[in-house]
């Protein structure tokens, strides 16, 4: 089996996957062959159908949609907003990118989603598109996970981190039901935080323009913001190790990389260590960072 890597920032780092991108078909030599790119997901700024994080990507959807086609990627909305009403799904920036990605492509486009009420509207004006069950949900129970998957409705499902730590329940459930899952790795967030849901609310609710204040984390480590060195001290972090060793040979192939709301640089740490054999990593490393065009931070 390979793993596939879902990865962040459609919209947000496409000068970045501009560049990453002809080294990954090019110079295969470089990445691990038992891993692929199973898809890159994100959303523009304005989105308001946007969730999960508040949003800053601004690259030209055109453009975005002719780069993921160029190389055969499967490209992914992240409409993940919670709090959608009826009165919002008229708005015509999302309807554009509705239009735009549903159009045909080298590769199967994808909606994630939250909202029952999106679901059922993006199904039935554009059907080509197949949808992924968003994180945002926060789906911690296993019972609940099990329904999910078990819902035609969904292609894949991304359930909270915390589930990564019931290794042994993951690798109970079906054949059908583990290629479906998609586990979350790099999440920063401290597996003791009971205020998630309210923190993606909170982003939903500023995605739709409402004036109200940002949500301030409780729990340890919050104000240092995002490091991938406390990312991998998680007990629910899945390191390439654990692919390798645990969840590839017990069929879960999919996994989710993290990071749209950071920078540049920290996304290419990502990509070298999930994808590129280390041998490698300062040739790619270079590769970006000498071109003068990407702003890395």
């Amino acid at each position: 089996m390979k793993a596939y890597y879902h990865l962040p920032g459609l919209f947000e780092f496409y000068e970045l996957y501009k560049l990453f991108l002809p080294l990954y078909r090019e110079h295969r030599e470089y990445f691990h062959d038992w891993c692929e790119i199973g898809s890159i997901y994100g959303a523009p700024g304005d989105a308001l159908w946007g969730g999960g994080r508040v949003g800053f990507g601004d690259a030209d959807p055109h453009k975005v949609h002719a780069l993921m086609n160029e190389y055969g990627i499967s490209a992914r909305l992240t409409f993940s907003n919670l709090l959608v009403r009826e009165e919002h799904l008229s708005d015509r920036r999302c309807n554009q990118l509705c239009e735009l990605f549903s159009q045909s492509s080298t590769a199967a486009n994808g909606v994630i989603i939250a909202s029952d009420l999106l679901l059922d509207y993006i199904r039935e004006h554009y059907p080509s598109f197949y949808f992924v069950s968003s994180t945002t949900k926060v789906i911690t129970d296993m019972g609940l996970l099990i329904n999910e998957l078990n819902n035609d409705d969904y292609r894949f499902v991304v359930p909270d981190f915390r589930l990564n730590s019931t290794y042994d329940k993951l690798c109970s459930l079906t054949d059908a039901q583990k290629e479906k899952l998609e586990l979350l790795c790099n999440e920063c967030c401290s597996p003791a935080c009971t205020d998630r849901r309210r923190c993606y609310e909170n982003v939903s609710a500023k995605n739709l323009g409402e004036d109200i204040e940002d949500h301030i984390c409780r729990f340890h480590g919050s104000s240092n913001g995002y490091r991938f060195s406390d990312a991998m001290e998680s007990p629910c972090f899945i390191g390439t190790a654990d692919i390798l060793g645990r969840y590839l040979p017990n069929g879960i192939s999919n996994f989710k990389i993290e990071g749209r709301s950071l920078g540049s640089a920290i996304v290419l740490e990502f990509l070298l260590y999930y994808m590129t054999k280390p041998g490698y990593q300062l040739k790619v490393r270079e590769a970006i960072y000498l071109d003068s065009s990407l702003d890395l931070f």
